[in-house]
């Protein structure tokens, strides 16, 4: 049941990053590119303070005594998000999301057959290799 519980979580978590796409993307044109996606970390940050403050005490000493490659991290958020901002007006949100996708299936499924970035290792299978083929063929599709 937990397992169950927490899919349903990740699948609720990537449609709020496709409404994100859905905002951001004309928020972008209007504003600007790089606004809209300081717009998206400045509330963010504003909502995780305030639970910080509220709900548990921050521990930085230890976060800035953790290796530097760990907070590394923080840079791919930006980078996500002026990815959106950019390419939702282009091509749609349905066609953004799928190729984000897709990209994260790839490089998720690098990092748990080598057990890259402290991660556990799970070899490849076949069945995993094709979920990656039917997302590419659904990039391709829907392109």
């Amino acid at each position: 049941m937990k397992q169950i519980l927490t899919l349903v979580l990740v699948v609720i978590a990537g449609m709020g990053l496709s409404m994100e796409a859905g905002f951001v993307g004309p928020l972008g044109e209007k504003v600007g590119r790089l606004s809209a996606t300081l717009s998206i970390f400045l509330i963010g940050g504003l909502i995780f303070t305030l639970a910080m403050v509220f709900i548990g005490r921050p521990s930085l000493t230890k976060l800035f005594q953790q290796p530097r490659w760990l907070l590394t991290g923080g840079i791919l958020g930006p980078v996500y998000v002026i990815v959106l901002t950019l390419t939702t007006p282009l091509v749609g949100v349905g066609t953004t999301m799928v190729g984000i996708l897709c990209g994260q299936i790839a490089a998720s499924l690098a990092i748990d057959h080598f057990g890259l970035l402290g991660s556990e290792r799970r070899a490849i299978d076949a069945y995993r290799v094709l979920a990656l083929v039917l997302i590419l063929a659904a990039l391709w599709l829907i392109y």
